[in-house]
């Protein structure tokens, strides 16, 4: 399979691939990966301690089941989770443990193939690449001159992609009805929610593996189209921004689509998909950053997670004592700095203060005085005290950064 990638198969389609699907040793790392991303249970209540006891048994009957196509999907068990910084929540399907270990497999087997075809502009989900490298393209076409900026947003786009003209897209690589049929009946498995299921008509339920993959898929034609428009868009997943030398062209872009979307069943949001000229005030934000006028630094909503966590690790009335804080406060600071490092300098210095601040009302309290730290609070236990007590410093590390080569 390997070798057929480099050289091509003929006529661009794959005609068996269900026997490496259903292979022990793709099981078998399926389910290693799945085992290692832990996860909640599904509607069969069976957790990932549950199914590792197991393994060895339900991994057998898998393989005989997707082999001679007897296996059949469960339900996905659905969660609603709030978005950052909105009222709104957005849906979460849990697949149970079986069906993420057959849907990883299945995804060890398309992803070499489907993503051949995708373009360049395409970051999110897929082998080799990050949402930095999606940040570091868009800085540099910023830098370029390419200042106005379209930003694209779809409502509830995993919820809203249309099945059969995703079943299209597959078709065009693969022709193996096997795992086709696998595909769309992880589309129509069900959604449990409470006590009621239902069949879904359109979407690709968020939290199995499949899911990423099968949204790239379908927003892959608008990612040729507008290169062959010679536009520059960069995507990730369903977030996307194009960059453009001029308002016309920025309009252009926004027409080709708006019209592309309407064709293919999506809806755009007429509030968050917009254009801006990027050197004015109010710039715009793309993978939790904020480009505003040749500078980028975390948008609010970034900002306001990272206090809500930070918020809940130092309460005033925490009985851990100090030491043991101080270590939890900085595994959420270095987990936010590696994301957060490109911002601008002057990000770091008023985020320490207000952490320190945070440290020092939780030491004023244990001195029987009420409210937040201030005044003498600073004097009593200076920037060097929490130095010494180990507290990671977002400036410092920043600094030594800038100056490393």
């Amino acid at each position: 399979m390997l070798g057929a990638l480099e050289t091509g198969v003929q006529g661009g389609k794959w005609y068996s691939l269900m026997d490496k699907v259903a292979h022990a040793a793709t099981l078998q790392a399926a389910w290693q990966q799945v085992r290692a991303n832990q996860g909640a249970a599904g509607v069969d209540c069976q957790s990932i301690g549950a199914f590792e006891r197991q393994a060895k048994p339900l991994l057998a009957r898998l393989q005989m089941e997707v082999r001679t196509g007897c296996y059949r999907p469960y339900p996905v068990r659905r969660r609603w989770i709030a978005k950052q910084g909105r009222r709104e929540r957005r849906p979460l399907g849990i697949p149970a443990v079986r069906d993420r270990v057959v849907q990883t497999a299945l995804c060890s087997v398309l992803e070499p193939i489907v993503d051949q075809q995708f373009a360049a502009n395409s970051y999110g989900f897929r082998p080799g690449r990050s949402a930095h490298a999606a940040l570091a393209c868009v800085e540099q076409a910023l830098q370029g001159g390419a200042t106005w900026v379209v930003e694209i947003d779809w409502q509830s786009y995993f919820d809203s992609i249309p099945h059969e003209p995703l079943m299209q897209q597959l078709r065009r690589w693969v022709a193996d009805g096997a795992v086709l049929s696998l595909v769309a009946r992880y589309l129509t498995a069900g959604v449990m929610e409470g006590t009621t299921t239902w069949v879904p008509e359109q979407g690709t339920p968020q939290g199995g593996s499949l899911s990423p993959l099968l949204a790239n898929v379908y927003l892959n034609p608008l990612d040729h189209l507008m290169a062959m428009a010679q536009h520059h868009m960069i995507r990730y997943a369903d977030d996307a921004v194009v960059l453009c030398r001029s308002r016309a062209d920025a309009e252009q872009a926004l027409t080709r689509v708006q019209q592309w979307s309407a064709q293919q069943g999506l809806t755009m949001h007429p509030e968050k998909t917009r254009m801006v000229d990027a050197t004015q005030h109010g710039g715009f934000d793309f993978l939790g950053y904020h480009f505003e006028r040749g500078y980028r630094w975390p948008r609010r909503k970034s900002l306001k997670q990272m206090k809500d966590k930070l918020r809940g690790k130092t309460k005033r009335t925490s009985g851990h004592a100090l030491g043991r804080i101080i270590q939890e406060v900085n595994q959420t600071l270095r987990g936010w700095y590696m994301y957060f490092q490109y911002s601008h300098r002057t990000t770091f210095p008023a985020l320490d203060g207000w952490i320190r601040m945070r440290l020092r009302s939780i030491l004023r309290r244990r001195q029987k005085r009420r409210g937040r730290a201030r005044g003498l609070d600073h004097q009593r236990w200076p920037n060097a005290f929490f130095t010494a007590q180990g507290l990671y410093s977002l400036t410092t590390t920043h600094e030594a950064a800038s100056r490393s080569p």
